[in-house]
């Protein structure tokens, strides 16, 4: 992985349950909220210059961060994502590395796959759905709450490079 051990080490402690809550909230109220992506975002401000190899690496990640969040903007009004789906990819962007985004794209295929499996198969089955019964997921038919893969993929991401990082 391009990301640094060290970089991911200095990420997951305070990255990690902004994933959780993400998935959490997107599970039980069909929201990622504001402050949960701007938490991202201010870590990243925060520990970037402290966890990260450079300046120009530091700055690249502001660079992507708009990239992804134009991206997001126009894919929110074609109707294809949620307006937190875009928030959350638009502050996680910075902590991926380029160079990892094909590992990117695989993990985030599998985490994703698992999620709508487990989704749906809870949603089906009363005794689980019972645990939570008010969660708004459960009620939205087609939709999915993406939250429920976004955050483990950038937990997993950042797992792997504290693992097998550069």
């Amino acid at each position: 992985m391009a990301l640094s051990a060290h970089a991911a080490i200095w990420f997951l402690p305070f990255v990690l349950p902004i994933c959780l809550y993400v998935a959490y909230t997107d599970l039980a109220r069909m929201k990622i909220t504001n402050k949960a992506v701007l938490a991202l975002g201010a870590v990243f401000v925060v520990l970037g210059p402290i966890a990260l190899p450079s300046l120009d690496v530091y700055l690249w990640g502001f660079a992507q961060f708009a990239i992804v969040l134009v991206a997001g903007i126009a894919l929110n009004a074609a109707g294809v994502m949620g307006a937190g789906d875009a928030k959350f990819l638009a502050f996680a962007a910075p902590y991926v590395m380029v160079e990892d985004l094909s590992r990117l794209t695989i993990l985030f295929t599998a985490v994703l796959l698992a999620a709508v499996v487990t989704h749906r198969g809870a949603r089906a089955t009363s005794k689980l759905r019972d645990l939570a019964p008010e969660w708004t997921s459960w009620e939205q038919g087609k939709r999915f709450p993406m939250g429920l893969a976004l955050g483990p993929t950038l937990a997993l991401y950042l797992c792997l490079a504290a693992l097998n990082g550069a």
